[in-house]
């Protein structure tokens, strides 16, 4: 017997409790038979301006992310979204298969989609190296994010930090910031743009970058959600949310 909802795939997506827009994106982006089920990391709205701040955050999150996994795989799903970004970064490539390691293990050796191996399935599924990056910290949080694409091989050409306060925050980024964010990262030499973030609501915004800069613009959320779907053998051309749901 199957789900009777979710018969294709269920799909377990662990983010923090101050997150209020992978929810509701990575739920939109449902193909029929594939249901979603969330599970929150309890951290509190902390400020993330300086080092002390960010490490503290990051503290919670490391507490908190097991416990959240672990709540969510008794539904049994066959994949989980692990969508917190600057867990994924914080310690540098070289330690991302001991942080995905301990990811799996958490959910019972199920697969695990992380943002790392999201974005590098994107990026190679277009075949470009020459990135810019939007991100929603401050200079503390870019530098991390920034050090691990450089040590993965690509050519970071720009990073744009919008500078929000605290985890909770980060949803309050606007259309229109992101817009102009957008605009400020892009050159000629910009062969694609990768948004970090799950907490930016960036979908939708980046199927319309798309369409007027002619290059791949990848959202944080779209990209797990993509990834997620496509390792579990969820084909479905998914249309709104940019190219890499409806072409990749």
């Amino acid at each position: 017997m199957t789900d009777s909802l979710g018969p294709r795939l269920k799909v377990g997506v662990v983010v923090p409790s101050t997150n209020t827009s992978a929810q509701p994106e990575v739920d939109a982006m449902r193909p029929d038979g594939v249901t979603n089920h969330t599970g929150r990391m309890i951290i509190n709205d902390d400020s993330m301006v300086d080092e002390p701040g960010f490490d503290h955050v990051m503290h919670s999150i490391r507490k908190s992310t097991h416990p959240a996994i672990r709540g969510v795989v008794s539904c049994d799903p066959g994949v989980v979204i692990v969508g917190v970004s600057p867990e994924s970064y914080w310690e540098g490539a070289e330690s991302h298969e001991r942080v995905l390691g301990s990811m799996r293990e958490a959910a019972g050796g199920r697969p695990v989609t992380m943002s790392p191996d999201a974005i590098k399935a994107a990026l190679s599924a277009y075949d470009v190296r020459r990135i810019a990056v939007i991100t929603p910290y401050l200079p503390v949080g870019d530098d991390s994010v920034s050090r691990f694409f450089k040590d993965s091989g690509y050519d970071l050409l720009s990073i744009q930090g919008l500078g929000m306060p605290s985890p909770a925050k980060i949803s309050h980024v606007s259309e229109v910031e992101l817009r102009d964010a957008v605009k400020e990262i892009d050159s000629a030499d910009v062969e694609a743009i990768v948004q970090v973030g799950t907490n930016v609501a960036m979908a939708r915004l980046a199927a319309a970058a798309e369409f007027w800069l002619g290059k791949p613009v990848i959202s944080n959320n779209a990209v797990l959600y993509w990834h997620a779907l496509r390792q579990n053998g969820v084909a479905d051309r998914v249309r709104g949310f940019g190219s890499l749901l409806s072409e990749h």
